[in-house]
């Protein structure tokens, strides 16, 4: 029996605080699915064109020939919703590097440059709260008497 030809697939993560995203991107008719639904129907809804972005951006002709399959799980609603829109362009990116030619992967970077949070993760993480105060700055009144 002969083995099948490899699929032309890449799989690539966004991350924002606690939130991941992973995006399993093949060749297909340009669907884009998250959590098995499409992205049409993300919540909530308000947050929705933060998700489209990276589409709207680069135009439907470029994801017309690659289906994209996110699954998404921790953090919140906002910071789900930068980790997807991260995960698409980073899957995108590696695509076209992978598959398609060197000069309209620089192309999308090029476009994709506008907001460096598309290609590149927010280091910025929750600092731990220590004594002597509320939080991680804030420390309890001081009394002289």
């Amino acid at each position: 029996m002969a083995t099948p030809a490899p699929k032309e697939s890449v799989q690539c993560f966004g991350r924002k605080k606690n939130a991941v995203a992973v995006t399993h991107c093949k060749r297909g008719r340009g669907l884009i699915k998250v959590n098995g639904s499409p992205i049409e129907l993300v919540k909530p809804e308000i947050l929705r064109y933060k998700a489209f972005e990276p589409v709207l951006l680069l135009g439907r002709h470029r994801f017309a020939g690659v289906d994209m399959r996110i699954r998404v799980s921790g953090g919140g609603h906002t910071s789900q919703i930068y980790a997807i829109r991260q995960s698409i362009a980073k899957a995108l990116v590696a695509f076209y590097q992978k598959y398609v030619d060197e000069q309209s992967k620089q192309e999308i970077k090029n476009v994709l440059a506008y907001d460096r949070t598309l290609l590149v993760a927010d280091p910025r993480r929750c600092e731990p709260k220590k004594f002597g105060g509320r939080g991680a700055r804030s420390r309890f009144q001081k009394s002289y008497r």
